[in-house]
């Protein structure tokens, strides 16, 4: 078991702190150091291993939740559920409620897309350090289990299963064999990295939604998702062609 140093060691404190695990006994702050070490930092001792572990540990996690929350669902239903439970985007939604980009080491800078997949990759890796801290989940389902049960229920009441784009597109198709068309710009006034891109869909010459995001593809799905939350009262909208 390699050693951490003094420092580090503090740092991991206060993330598990922020976790809301006190209680150091036994933790395995070598694994842990290295479930937040990139691969830019190094090639051979860092995070890939545990992330591997860690998405197993998810999908296990996702699962008992599920399972627990909604007894009577089909299996169907826990499958597209926990694939959005398990996804990038939703890991490193959780991951920014811990600032764990604080904790990670890593070189180079990243932003929209690639952030997500550093904070989704990272989260895992943290998981599998814990679950082969004890090899259980119980470093886990103490302060997992919330994140996983308000997020499940939120996508239970989303009839587009946060797929907005593919949402539109099934109802444009159908109502009138339409597909939207998106148009993409740099947001001259954004001051957020949230706000750095500017989405509109259109069908036909209509506009059906605008949105903002930090990847040209957060703001089409949140273009995408004021055009589909407004489909009710369109019911009687006619495009223009």
């Amino acid at each position: 078991m390699s050693m951490v140093p003094s420092q580090r060691q503090k740092s991991l404190r206060r993330l598990i702190d922020r976790l809301g695990l006190p209680d150091y006994h036994g933790m395995r702050w070598d694994l842990l150091d290295l479930a937040l070490t990139h691969p830019s930092i190094s090639p051979d001792k860092n995070y890939e291993q545990l992330e591997f572990i860690g998405d197993a540990v998810v999908r296990l996690a996702a699962s008992e939740v599920l399972y627990a929350e909604y007894p009577a669902e089909p299996v169907g239903e826990f499958a597209a559920i926990r694939s959005i439970l398990v996804s990038d985007r939703t890991l490193a939604e959780f991951a920014h409620r811990y600032n764990l980009k604080k904790y990670l080491s890593y070189h180079g800078h990243y932003h929209g897309a690639g952030e997500i997949s550093l904070l989704a990759d990272a989260f895992e890796a943290m998981l599998g350090a814990l679950f082969l801290t004890t090899n259980d989940l119980s470093l886990v389902h103490p302060w997992l289990d919330e994140h996983l049960r308000h997020k499940a229920a939120e996508i239970k009441q989303d009839p587009a299963r946060e797929n907005y784009k593919d949402a539109l597109q099934t109802w444009s198709q159908g109502e009138y064999q339409k597909l939207p068309t998106y148009q993409v710009t740099e947001n001259p006034e954004f001051r957020h990295e949230e706000e750095r891109f500017l989405a509109e869909v259109k069908l036909g010459d209509t506009l059906l939604g605008k949105g903002v995001g930090r990847s040209k593809k957060a703001a089409e799905q949140a273009a995408a998702r004021m055009a589909f939350e407004a489909i009710a009262p369109l019911e009687n909208f006619t495009p223009q062609p």
